[in-house]
């Protein structure tokens, strides 16, 4: 470009402000190992010089030194001179090539637009531009273009290797605990033997009980801890071991390098619109490389996709469509295993307390959650899970010995197994004590402040030593008494009766779910005027069994009603507390199993409108003693009197020894109160037809 050319472009207004030079490189390590671009690029400042401007106002924008120029989001520089411009501040802002100030076209045109309406020249190695000139802003817009094209080659080369690599499975990706790379550069099982057990003694654990927070549970009750790598820091690539977590579980079961795969591809990043970077987990048939078998692992391509299988099966059970899920407390032998028989759904669980019990209620309500429709299923689940039983027992019984053996193998294995783990954490600790020693001991004892850290570190883990033997210890003695041969034989005898071990208290419910499950695939449940059971078994077959709809709670405490009518009959000559003792003496019993008293006879008979014992003589005829003493126009202790004389007859009318008598019969000569003629010489009732009164 010619001197004329930029005299005319240069003008005393652009003088008079200041010029801005803007250095930018992506990388750090291309601040540090490609100086002479940084040269260059600082080099612009006598090309500002050459064009008029003094050098204190040539202002220098470094701050984005190791920043991408794809966006300026980040580039706290790039924002700080797009400011200026847009202030009116800059005269020209100066870069060594478009690629400098911005990747992103979006930024250019931006930077382009605002630099036209201030009056900003912009500056390059090639030559000096007017943004407000056609001509110019054209050439400029060609090669922020070309610029942002160029990142995207740059980017395409690079991710070509990248995927080239990748599909040979030969692309050096961080590996995960258990994993190391050999010298020449193939993926191998970690040397460590501790960590190896670890690992291995995580998969056997969900493989035996099917639930990620079970292994963290028993990770936890046997105090053995998990290795993992420090990524960052300091003490980057050391090993750690800390308690497990459930998360960490989680990462270790889904990852399919344990299982000797090569993946990559897994995860997708992206930016949003206000420029945060997520991460989104890709679904297996959207990996962009997957090979198997590509490195040893701990676990077999079927293992793992049966793990696979399992996890999300528990992760169903908190869905829409809740699967069978793993085994949780609660009597309910059922859950996760019951199908509505009308809409096919699975079955939820509902507990509510009876008699200091709880009992499960097998309850489908999808409809009525979603869209406040009718519940579509309610069972009561006691009277089922009693009828699954007796067919387990009926099924299992001839397998019940082979059983018992396999778990009590089981123990053993899992007792062994875990004394390995804890016996490698007490190796590992005094191996630690053992190299605080030989450091200690090859210092100069005369270089006191190095010989006094050593020495504390020699004490450090002599401790930690100690407390790892005591720890082992400890649950070692806690395991041997656990396995004793006392509990063995107890085993033993148990495995000649599958019903014992069953019914056995100390058989959780949790357990008790686990062996249905091992038989049984679901069991499909629907109600007409019976309850009806569908039992789809493991292996293919199917069992179908009717059973009666238990009767409602007050049903089912209902007195039995030939015991009602003898109670009836037995109120038309005795007592509410004679008709008691007369029932019970039968052998009866109320609706609650409970022998029969007065009180509940009172409450039976005002419950069923039913007439008491007194109201039932009166029926008869019968008078109270007010009513005999008016009938025979006497006073009421002559009426006594007379009784107890034998003259008159009366029956016990209740249990407070109220009576009523007989009708008298006015003209009877004896009821005539007579001076002078005792009652003792009056003919007498017969004494069986007398009471105390």
């Amino acid at each position: 470009m010619s001197a004329t050319t930029i005299a005319s472009k240069v003008t005393a207004e652009h003088l008079a402000r200041t010029a801005y030079l803007y250095v930018r490189q992506s990388t750090l390590r291309q601040v540090h190992t490609n100086t002479e671009s940084g040269q260059r690029q600082y080099a612009l400042r006598q090309r500002a010089i050459q064009l008029g401007w003094p050098v204190e106002q040539i202002v220098v924008i470094d701050t984005d030194q190791g920043q991408s120029g794809a966006s300026a989001a980040d580039r706290e520089g790039f924002q700080r001179l797009v400011a200026d411009v847009g202030l009116g501040k800059a005269g020209i802002v100066l870069g060594l090539e478009v690629s400098r100030l911005a990747r992103n076209n979006a930024d250019w045109h931006r930077l382009l637009e605002i630099s036209a309406l201030a009056g900003t020249l912009i500056c390059d190695e090639d030559g000096l531009y007017d943004p407000a000139d056609f001509n110019d802003r054209l050439l400029l817009g060609l090669k922020g273009t070309m610029s942002e094209a160029e990142l995207h080659f740059i980017r395409a080369r690079l991710q070509g290797g990248i995927l080239s690599k990748a599909r040979r499975g030969e692309l050096p990706m961080p590996l995960p605990v258990g994993l190391v790379s050999d010298p020449a550069g193939k993926v191998v099982l970690d040397p460590d033997r501790g960590v190896q057990d670890a690992l291995r003694h995580l998969f056997e654990t969900f493989e035996r009980t099917g639930s990620a927070r079970a292994v963290v549970y028993a990770f936890h009750r046997d105090g053995l801890l998990f290795p993992s790598r420090i990524r960052k820091g300091p003490r980057k690539g050391e090993l750690a071991w800390n308690e497990l977590t459930h998360s960490r579980a989680l990462r270790t079961l889904h990852n399919p390098r344990y299982a000797g795969a090569f993946v990559y591809g897994q995860r997708r990043t992206r930016k949003t619109p206000d420029g945060r970077t997520t991460t989104r987990q890709m679904p297996r048939e959207e990996w962009t490389v997957l090979i198997p078998d590509a490195h040893p692992g701990y676990l077999t391509w079927e293992q793992f996709e049966h793990n696979q299988q399992l996890l999300a099966s528990n992760a169903y059970a908190h869905g829409t469509d809740r699967a069978a899920g793993p085994a949780r407390e609660g009597p309910a032998l059922l859950q996760g295993l019951a199908v509505c028989g009308r809409c096919g759904r699975r079955m939820t669980i509902r507990y509510h307390q009876r008699r200091d019990t709880l009992v499960p209620d097998y309850r489908c309500a999808n409809d009525n959650i979603q869209r406040n429709g009718p519940v579509c299923l309610n069972l009561p689940g006691h009277t089922i899970d009693r009828t699954i039983e007796q067919l387990l027992l009926q099924t299992v019984t001839p397998l019940a010995l082979e059983v018992a053996l396999t778990v009590q193998a089981e123990l053993e294995a899992r007792a062994d197994q875990a004394d390995q783990l804890r016996h490698s954490h007490v190796e590992r600790a005094h191996q630690h004590a053992e190299l605080a020693r030989r450091r200690y001991l090859a210092v100069d004892p005369d270089n006191r402040l190095v010989a006094d850290t050593l020495e504390a570190d020699w004490n450090d883990t002599l401790r930690a030593l100690q407390a790892a033997q005591d720890e082992y210890d400890r649950q070692t003695a806690s395991a041997k008494a656990a396995l004793d041969e006392k509990r063995k034989t107890q085993i033993r005898q148990l495995a000649t009766d599958f019903p014992k071990l069953w019914t056995n208290p100390a058989t959780p419910a949790r357990e008790r779910k686990r062996i249905a499950r091992l038989l049984i695939e679901d069991v499909t449940l629907n109600k007409t005027d019976q309850i009806h059971l569908h039992v789809r078994f493991r292996g293919g077959q199917t069992a179908s069994l009717t059973i009666p709809i238990p009767l409602n709670s007050w049903k089912a405490r209902k007195t039995d009603p030939d015991t009602f009518k003898m109670l009836d009959r037995l109120l038309d000559d005795h007592t509410d507390g004679e008709t008691a003792k007369q029932l019970n003496a039968a052998g009866r019993r109320t609706g609650m199993n409970k022998p029969f008293t007065s009180h509940i006879i009172v409450q039976l008979r005002r419950a069923h409108d039913l007439r008491s014992h007194h109201q039932r003589l009166q029926a008869r005829g019968m008078l109270t003693i007010e009513q005999t003493a008016q009938r025979l126009g006497v006073h009421v202790s002559t009426i006594k009197a007379w009784h107890r004389a034998g003259l008159l007859t009366s029956h016990k009318a209740n249990d407070r020894n109220e009576r009523l008598f007989d009708p008298p019969d006015p003209t009877d000569p004896r009821l005539r109160p007579r001076q002078g003629w005792r009652l003792h010489d009056r003919e007498p009732t017969p004494l069986s037809r007398r009471g105390a009164l």
